[in-house]
């Protein structure tokens, strides 16, 4: 299956300071299962809370950002993955243009997704679960269970559940 930016859904986000762009969403009985969505953070400010929620986010374009919490003390730097808690209070510092960032969320309970920068010609094997893939470029989105060649730089998260 193949998503462009026209299947896409833009909504606010939950603090109500921002706005997402919501690429792909799995919910179960008990809410949010997954979901993928990319965001601008353009100013210092508190990230939203996610109960239950782990979270990977990767800068897409920018200078990147600090985020920093209780115990968390993060840097957040261009097609670099960087994983935290979904459910402590955080605030993005250090920003000091607008970023573009990807977003993983993940309830706890799942296994962990893997998800890494690819470059043109890879050959990404889902190996037993669905492997998502972000391009970079056209900001398409492809879902398989099957192997797949990377047309692009691309972004890969791979789930096994």
């Amino acid at each position: 299956m193949r998503l462009s930016r026209a299947d896409y859904t833009e909504m606010p986000w939950a603090n109500g300071k921002g706005r997402t762009v919501e690429l792909w969403r799995e919910d179960g009985p008990q809410g949010l299962r997954f979901r993928l969505s990319m965001a601008s953070v353009v100013e210092n400010g508190d990230f939203s809370l996610f109960p239950g929620i782990d979270r990977v986010l990767t800068v897409l374009s920018g200078p990147g950002f600090g985020l920093v919490g209780d115990g968390i003390d993060l840097r957040c730097d261009l097609l670099v993955p960087a994983a935290f808690p979904g459910d402590v209070a955080l605030r993005a510092v250090g920003v000091t243009a607008p970023v573009e960032d990807f977003n993983v969320m993940t309830a706890r309970e799942l296994p962990a997704p893997e998800v890494r920068v690819a470059q043109t010609g890879q050959h990404a094997p889902p190996q037993g679960g669905r492997l998502f893939v972000f391009d970079l470029a056209s900001q398409g989105l492809e879902i398989s269970e099957a192997p797949v060649t990377v047309s692009g730089p691309s972004l890969l998260v791979l789930t096994r559940f």
